[in-house]
């Protein structure tokens, strides 16, 4: 499978210059569901056919990812900065006619989700946020054990091309073992899909986007972040929280603790998996979804 199927169509959408490609099906008030890393929008295959009984979904690859347009990354990693993507999702939206919608993101989507919801407060009718805290949280908070469990982070943060260099020559092998380490045990991806998830990344512009994202996670996005808390912003429409048991948000943090520190209406649970919650829990995310949407 490298494609939602029906009743899913796919559209190339202008973010202000950015082209998006994007999967649209279903009928009802739109959600738009964000992916994370290293994956593409087809991460949603076994959740977004189902929401679409009730909603218009909305299935976009995030820029630097699948098969969305990928900038070439910027010193000050500003083109890669969550405000960035979460622009070109909001452009998204109002293209397909969606002043208002829910928003539901897993991992880097989930961190887009966390600063669109900030900057456009008045798109976002609910918030979903799957198996993340907020980047200031962990940025501020690193110990031995969130090096160790988070090494990526500080890894495709480096300079110097360091890391775009060696996963280059080894695209696949990282792509597997990133997935495969962040899995619960027992929890398997079908064969075709992680052959679609390699095929993106081996992209040299796919490996230079998301690693520019992660280098604006350690540095503009922080900085955006730093100044929404010191000016008291907060997530004021309802947030879902969803984590695995068995992932390192789940060992290593309270989410609902901390969500409560950056947003007012705060509940969730955990689901007895890994990070990849879409995939190896559809059910119970789906669930869980459509409790909180309505």
């Amino acid at each position: 499978m490298t494609e939602l199927p029906d009743p899913f169509e796919y559209r190339h959408i202008d973010a202000d210059g950015t082209t998006i490609h994007a999967a649209v099906g279903g009928s009802g008030d739109p959600v738009l569901l964000l992916h994370g890393y290293p994956q593409t929008h087809l991460m949603w295959r076994h959740v977004a056919r189902e929401l679409a009984r009730d909603h218009t979904v909305v299935v976009p690859d995030l820029r630097g990812y699948g098969a969305s347009d990928k900038p070439t990354p910027d010193e000050d990693n500003v083109r890669y900065s969550k405000r960035a993507m979460a622009a070109d999702q909001v452009a998204v939206m109002r293209a397909l006619g969606f002043d208002r919608f829910a928003l539901v993101g897993h991992d880097r989507g989930a961190r887009v989700s966390h600063r669109l919801t900030l900057d456009h407060p008045e798109a976002v009718s609910r918030l979903a946020v799957l198996d993340i805290v907020p980047t200031r949280h962990v940025l501020t908070h690193v110990d031995l054990q969130l090096a160790r469990g988070y090494f990526h982070w500080f890894f495709l943060a480096t300079g110097g091309d360091v890391p775009e260099t060696l996963l280059a020559g080894a695209p696949e092998f990282w792509i597997r073992t990133m997935v495969e380490r962040l899995l619960a045990p027992g929890s398997v991806i079908e064969p075709e899909v992680m052959d679609h998830y390699v095929a993106a990344f081996a992209d040299p512009a796919c490996i230079a986007g998301s690693t520019a994202d992660y280098k604006a996670g350690a540095t503009t996005d922080l900085a955006d972040d730093e100044a929404s808390h010191d000016a008291g912003a907060r997530v004021t429409c309802p947030v879902l929280v969803l984590w695995g048991d068995r992932s390192f948000v789940g060992k290593a943090y309270e989410p609902l603790d901390v969500w409560r520190e950056y947003a007012d209406d705060v509940r969730g649970t955990a689901l007895p998996v890994g990070h990849f919650l879409p995939e190896e829990a559809p059910e119970q995310v789906l669930a869980e979804l459509r409790s909180f949407l309505g």
